[in-house]
């Protein structure tokens, strides 16, 4: 088996890490002056780690039902784990969570995906990154800064420059998702490998990480779906 994989140098970066994205693209990340020869032996290490990695049924799976949902009265949307109704009216200005239901403005239905993308991304700011306040303190850890970013690959990560990024679309998830997502990522802080050690200090945090976990590997698809 031979494998393609991108190697990213940081001259802040003590250990070296192995990633697999969404996209099952392979991500090397590795301190400064760190050999070629030393990482291909790493990655020879890892081989059959990386064949399950790149070939989850689950993981990579294509959505359950094709994406492109219409702003049309009846429709539903996920939000925190729920689905919702969709309901285009002209009798709101801005889109509404109201009794089970979202409340579209009519004159703005034309502009289908990007007006939810903008309340998704707003309300992720709101949700998640006051978890990640919550549980840096909670683990005794600081970062620079907490942002929500549209990545497409990954549901958070943390930077060699102590940031911590969140795909807004982790907010359709139902909340003991977004929180396993935010302690997994403060975590790598105080652990930058998937250790045992890692694992116990995000069990310690969570009792529902295996749970969270199964949840993103079955639903993840979900929350790509796109208007």
């Amino acid at each position: 088996m031979q494998f393609d994989y991108e190697v990213v140098f940081s001259s802040k970066r003590k250990k070296l890490t192995i990633t697999v994205e969404r996209d099952r693209s392979i991500i090397v990340k590795a301190p400064t002056g760190t050999g070629l020869d030393k990482i291909q032996a790493i990655i020879e290490s890892r081989k059959q780690w990386l064949y399950e990695k790149t070939r989850h049924i689950q993981k990579y799976r294509p959505p359950l039902h094709p994406p492109g949902k219409e702003l049309v009265n009846g429709e539903s949307l996920l939000y925190l784990g729920q689905n919702y109704r969709l309901e285009v009216v002209d009798t709101v200005d801005h889109i509404s969570l109201v009794n089970n239901c979202f409340l579209v403005p009519k004159n703005q239905s034309k502009r289908r995906g990007e007006i939810f993308r903008e309340w998704y991304i707003n309300q992720a700011k709101l949700v998640i990154l006051p978890r990640a306040r919550h549980y840096a303190e909670c683990l005794g850890v600081s970062y620079n800064q907490a942002k929500i970013t549209d990545s497409k690959y990954r549901w958070g990560s943390c930077t060699p420059k102590n940031n911590v990024t969140f795909n807004w679309r982790l907010v359709k998830a139902p909340m003991f998702v977004i929180n396993y997502v935010v302690i997994h990522e403060l975590t790598h802080f105080l652990e930058p490998n998937h250790t045992p050690r890692f694992w116990g200090i995000i069990r310690s945090q969570t009792p529902h990480m295996e749970k969270a976990r199964n949840w993103l590997k079955v639903n993840g698809s979900l929350l790509d779906a796109t208007l």
